[in-house]
């Protein structure tokens, strides 16, 4: 909404007492109106605004050529827009505004309204006959052609953007071939090729703009900033904008407004402002911020017609119609809508654009009218009923109406044709020409079978109005006979409810009912007439039982038939028909009395029939024809018992092997004629001596006939030696009360089974002792073997040999020692390879065979175990187990009965033949230029065992000399001691390395030899680690003096290799450093420095003496530099101490009187040589401890001061410096800032506080 005149407001009228009504008049302002040319229609714009001093009623008007873009309200003044405003057609024009107060002539005025552009056309190629031929040659960069799009719009609006949006053919060479320039001039931008590429290109180019608005980025950072590239990074809709390197969003395609109506006229752009080139952290610089956009509204859409109903209409274009169909009834009342009518019109146009005017025209728009005629957006339209007389079936069945929606501002228009259908009005009744029809029809005719074709009712109606359907009203009948609605034919619709017995006469209404649901109704009496189609009815079933020899059968059979009574339809005879047993039987025709003949017998019936005998019955009417009923009658004849088993033979014979437990021995047969269960079940049982190892289980084969299966239990078995055969009765029974039953006799044979194992004799398998080594020879044992069968043949076999050593398995040594023949006879086979050192018991593992045995049997007895302990014989001489080790001797840590080295032996004997006692032979020391010296009584040696291991520890005896260098060798002797025979013994000689003193490293820690003892382990563990030795330490102590060590402790200790070897200093040092792991772990546990005693005690009077020249040099240099500074200083001082003293003597020359201040000690010597009164100083006190000149005329200056004195002692105490305080300000000589102030005393005196520092006494150079 505009409002130009908002700050305008009515002013009070001024009362000016005046004999005349004065005339209104417009305020100043209201000659001149702004506005933008996408105003909708009906938008308040402005306010006419006038004032009357008389205050009357005013009444407001426009008028000229444009007053049609206006509404004006005459009494309030507010103006609304009428019609669109277009910019491009019309940008200013002048309207004709005039106020009336009723009592003077209208007062006019001229206002003149400027419209406002606004982006609302796009831009349009002047001419598109785009078409050139160029040459493959031409060069890049060559003008190709130019474009020219123009756009309505002015401003920035109006700038047009071009682009080349596809290139035809498309391939990675061709898309950036050609260049667009802002001018729409089309260069050349790669080479083409006639051959290679393509022989033509066509460009879909692409023009649009405008900008929308400018955004503009402010980075923060000060002095140059960094160049700000500006991007859209997000959008609701893609593409429609874009934004250029100067932050103006423009247009980038075609603007649609109505894709925007469900995000409210709007598009959300994020534009992302980024620094060129990333910030100091290494990071991109930006910045992002959401801009809106409002699309407005032009009028660039008409009216349209859609099927469908508000409010699901989604206005698609399958919804998009312009042929519409309708229903209505003839003579409708008036603005009855048309019927099945769904007629949307949409304009998605806002405000006025979007508003339409609805007509109809046609050749039948006299009788309808359209609702309704002006709506906005989208509304429902009916077509009414206008004049109810034009709308006739009779004369017009079908009416058509055309639909026209106009644009209420760019009066496009859209037309749809509705094709009204009539409905016929039903005003008649249908009539029949009788009130009642007599009709007759045979019970059980056919469906279908017509009744009647002949009544029929007539309507004068036309149409569907005319058109009669016939049915039967609902009650008695109606589900029996039907009626064709179209034709009035009655038929028998159901054939078997149409029962003349059940229902005689049928009364049916017969309904006639035209399309309008009129109708009326006649009478049809239908009278059924009877037919012989009822069978005769048996009632009940019939089943008899009787026994057999002794029962009768004596039945009526009870029948009926539903004809008509009295006629040969219900007249019954019985009969009986023919089966295999209806001989046996008779009935009587008229009574139906069924008898038997004869007595029955229950096995003269078939077996599978189980006694029932069923005898067919029949019953028949003697209508024509004859209709019959056929009933069974069933009779049981009931089974006794009146016959015993029979066995097919009298006796029978079986054989069985012993030792079978659980077999099948024979099969007996039996049968019994009666033909129950109850009655022909047999049982059977077994008798005679034995019969308690036999079981007879029963199996029924069929009805009455049964075998019996004569077993062994699985427990039992037969023994052939104990029982050859037996003899048995079998009997069989069935149920007789009377405890009749039938036998049989069994023989059962039994067969001789080798079935008995042999067996070993436990005394043949008593332990046996045999010597090694050859001591023995033949046969050493018998093994006994037995069988209890007869036919046995029996044999001793050698299962297995196990050799042990001590109790333990050792394999297969002495498999080869012993043989077993097969009659049981144990003899040596390798008496020279029976060592009691490799087993000292072998078990030979034997059993017995039975060659005959049955193989269902074990042929083998269990194993049984002879034991032969091996005695052992003095044949192993001890031996020396190898011992990879090297002995290492320091004098100077071993100590008397210290062991020093050891060997170990075994011998294969046992007992005391394997025992070893240790000694030692002999001791020669070996020097290091190849003397040989022998020693005696240097060295022991003790035994000892440990798991079968004699050890023996050579220990010292004495202290050895610790100065000799080179090898002790000793031979030591182990000899066993047997209980018989000889001994036997075995030598070995030993080398014991020396290592001397030469060889003792120290090691300084930063640590106290308490911390470096804690943490000795880990000390020797990286020496270790470094030097692949054994580590000896000697001995950790404190070092006493630390000014000549840089640690606090030492530790002393030897290096030695397995082969006696042993590391010196140099050795040591470049050992360690080239493991950097093992010397950073040692600088970690402390260690500082690196050599032996006696190189620490060799360096340091070196280091001494380099030390005291150092020092003397040093003192030198620092004489000569106070030498000089102090010549330097006296100079400074006698120059400062002369300016000080002419400067008073030239003070009380001027003055003629003493300074109100003290005087400066020591000047006054100057006041008659060597003054100096240039220099006008202030006189201040110097408190200096003392005077380096040997001046006399000084010594006097400072004993003869009349106002001054310096206190030496009290000079030489440091005290705090204060600032100095002056009458006449702070004194510009730089000798004040080193000099300290006095205070003076209350009462005139000074109070001296002397004070003074050195800084180089030059500041009269300053």
């Amino acid at each position: 909404m505009v409002w130009p005149w908002l700050s305008c407001l009515l002013l009070p009228a001024l009362m000016v007492s005046v004999s005349a009504n004065v005339a209104p008049k417009f305020l100043s302002n209201m000659s001149l109106v702004n506005l933008p040319e996408d105003l909708p229609v009906g938008t308040e714009v402005f306010w006419l605004i006038a004032q009357d001093p008389d205050n009357d009623p005013l009444t407001y008007r426009i008028s000229g050529s444009y007053a049609y873009f206006f509404s004006v309200t005459p009494n309030t003044g507010e103006v609304k827009l009428a019609n669109l405003l277009d910019y491009e057609t019309l940008y200013w024009f002048p309207i004709n505004i005039s106020v009336s107060d009723g009592h003077n002539n209208p007062v006019r005025k001229e206002m003149v309204v400027i419209v406002e552009d606004r982006n609302d056309n796009a831009p349009i190629f002047q001419n598109t006959d785009f078409s050139v031929r160029i040459n493959e040659t031409l060069p890049v960069g060559s003008l190709l052609f130019s474009v020219l799009a123009k756009d309505k719009d002015t401003g920035s609006g109006g700038a047009v953007v071009y682009s080349i949006e596809k290139v035809i053919p498309s391939t990675d060479s061709s898309e950036y071939l050609f260049e667009i320039l802002p001018n729409g001039s089309i260069i050349l931008n790669g080479s083409l090729s006639y051959n290679n590429k393509s022989a033509f290109y066509q460009l879909e180019l692409k023009a649009c703009g405008t900008s929308v608005l400018k955004v503009e980025a402010m980075d923060g950072d000060r002095g140059i900033n960094d160049p700000v590239i500006y991007s859209i990074s997000n959008s609701t809709r893609p593409g429609w904008f874009d934004i250029g390197p100067d932050g103006v969003i423009r247009v980038n395609g075609s603007l649609d407004r109505e894709q925007l109506l469900e995000e409210d006229e709007e598009v959300q752009v994020q534009v992302t402002a980024t620094e060129m080139h990333p910030n100091i952290y290494g990071q991109e610089a930006k910045v992002s911020t959401w801009v809106t956009l409002r699309v407005t509204d032009v009028n660039d859409h008409k009216p349209e017609f859609y099927s469908c109903s508000l409010p699901t209409c989604t206005f698609t274009p399958q919804e998009a119609q312009v042929n519409f169909t309708g229903y209505v009834d003839e003579h409708a009342s008036t603005r009855i809508p048309i019927d099945d009518l769904t007629m949307v019109v949409y304009d998605p146009d806002k405000g006025s654009n979007g508003t339409f005017l609805l007509s109809l025209r046609g050749p039948n728009v006299e009788a309808f009218s359209v609702s309704p005629e002006r709506a906005a957006g989208s509304v429902d339209v009916q077509v009414l009923v206008r004049a109810p007389s034009l709308v006739d079936y009779e004369t017009q069945t079908v009416m058509l109406v055309q639909v026209v929606a106009t644009d209420s501002v760019s009066r496009s228009s859209s037309v749809a044709l509705v094709t009204i259908h009539l409905r016929d009005i039903n005003d008649h009744r249908p009539t029949f020409p009788h009130n009642l029809y007599n009709l007759s029809v045979f019970e059980h005719s056919a469906v279908g079978y017509v009744v009647t074709n002949s009544i029929q009712a007539s309507d004068p109606d036309t149409g569907e109005g005319g058109r009669i359907t016939y049915s039967l009203l609902p009650g008695n009948g109606a589900d029996i006979f039907a009626v064709d609605p179209g034709s009035g034919t009655v038929t028998v619709r159901n054939s078997e409810l149409l029962d003349q017995e059940k229902q005689a006469v049928y009364y049916l209404t017969l309904l006639a009912t035209d399309g309008g649901n009129l109708s009326s109704s006649t009478t049809l009496q239908i009278v059924v007439l009877d037919i012989n189609d009822n069978k005769p009815v048996v009632s009940g079933s019939y089943n008899i039982f009787v026994q057999e020899e002794e029962g009768n059968v004596s039945v009526t059979i009870q029948a009926h038939d539903d004809d008509q009574p009295g006629t040969n339809h219900s007249l019954l005879r019985f009969s009986l028909l023919s089966s295999p047993y209806s001989h046996n039987f008779s009935v009587d025709p008229d009574k139906g009395i069924l008898r038997n003949l004869g007595p029955l017998d229950r096995e003269a019936i078939n077996p599978t029939l189980g006694g029932r005998i069923v005898l067919t019955v029949r019953v028949s009417d003697c209508g024509e024809p004859a209709l019959w009923t056929d009933v069974n009658v069933t009779i049981t004849v009931e089974d006794i018992n009146d016959n015993l088993p029979i066995f097919n033979q009298s006796s029978y014979s079986f054989s069985v092997r012993e030792r079978d437990p659980g077999v099948v021995v024979g099969v007996v047969e039996a049968w019994d004629a009666d033909q129950t269960e109850a009655n022909n079940r047999i049982s059977f049982s077994l008798s005679g001596g034995g019969a308690n190892n036999f079981l007879i289980r029963g199996l029924v084969l069929g009805s009455g006939l049964a075998e019996g299966h004569l077993w062994l239990p699985l427990d039992v078995s037969l023994d052939y030696e104990t029982q050859d055969f037996f003899n048995l009765t079998v009997s069989a029974e069935s149920p007789d009360p009377q405890g009749r039953d039938a036998t049989a006799k069994v023989l059962v044979n039994v067969e001789d089974v080798n079935d008995v194992p042999p067996t070993l004799d436990s005394t043949s398998l008593r332990g046996i002792r045999v010597a090694e080594n050859g001591s023995q020879h033949g046969i050493v044992a018998e093994v006994v073997a037995q069988d209890r069968d007869t036919m046995s043949q029996v044999e001793v076999q050698l299962v297995n040999v196990i050799c042990t050593k001590a109790g333990v398995d050792v394999g297969s040594l002495c498999h080869g020692w012993f043989s077993v023949l097969a009659n049981g006879s144990v003899f040596i086979h390798q008496s020279e390879v029976i060592d009691y050192e490799t087993c000292d018991l072998v078990t030979l593992v034997v059993r017995a065979y039975d060659l005959t045995t049955d193989p269902r049997f074990q042929a083998y007895s269990d194993n049984g175990s002879l034991p032969i302990t091996i005695e052992d014989v003095n044949d192993n001489a001890p031996y020396f187990l190898p011992e990879n080790k090297t002995f290492v001797i320091i004098p100077e840590l071993v100590i008397p009965n210290q062991q020093v080295a050891s060997v170990q032996a075994r011998d294969n004997d046992s007992g005391k033949n394997g025992a070893i006692l240790f000694s030692i032979l002999q001791v020669d020391f070996i020097a290091k230029d190849g003397a040989v010296i022998p020693f005696q009584g240097f060295f022991h040696v003790s035994t000892s065992l440990e798991a079968s291991v004699f050890i023996g520890n050579i220990e010292l005896v004495t202290n050895l000399d610790s100065t000799l260098q080179g090898t002790y060798q000793v031979t030591v002797k182990a000899q066993d001691r047997p209980s018989e025979g000889p001994a036997q013994e075995a030598k070995i000689t030993l080398n014991l390395f020396t290592v001397d003193q030469s060889y003792r490293v120290r090691l300084q820690f930063s640590m106290s030899k308490e911390e470096v003892g804690a943490n000795t382990e880990e000390i020797k563990a990286a020496l270790v680690q470094a030097t692949r030795t054994t580590v000896y330490i000697v001995n950790i102590q404190d070092i006493e003096s630390m000014a000549r060590a840089r640690g606090r402790s030492y530790l002393d200790a030897y290096f030695v290799f397995s082969n006696g070897s042993a590391l010196t200093l140099d050795q040591l040092s470049v050992t360690i450093r080239n493991d950097k792991d093992s010397l950073t772990k040692l600088l970690q546990l402390g260690l500082v420095v690196l050599g032996s005693q006696e190189s620490q005690e060799s360096e340091l009077p070196d280091t001494l003496h380099n030390a005291i020249i150092g020092l003397g040099v040093a003192l030198l240099l620092v004489i000569v530099i106070m030498t000089t500074v102090l010549v330097c200083t006296q100079k400074s001082y006698h120059r400062k101490l002369r300016a000080m003293k002419a400067s008073k003597e030239a003070r009380k020359t001027a003055a003629g009187v003493m300074p109100p201040v003290s005087a400066i000690p020591g000047t006054n010597v100057y006041n008659t040589e060597r003054a100096n009164p240039v220099l006008n100083l202030p006189t201040k006190d110097l408190g200096f401890e003392s005077q380096s000149s040997s001046s006399d005329l000084d010594n006097v200056s400072l004993n003869s001061l009349d106002d001054n004195s310096v206190d030496l002692e009290k000079s030489r105490q440091e005290i705090k410096k204060e600032p100095l305080h002056s009458l006449m300000g702070p004194d510009p000589e730089p000798l004040n800032r080193v000099l300290s102030g006095m205070k003076v005393g209350t009462r005139g005196q000074q109070k001296e506080e002397l004070a003074f520092t050195n800084t180089g006494l030059n500041t009269t150079d300053l």
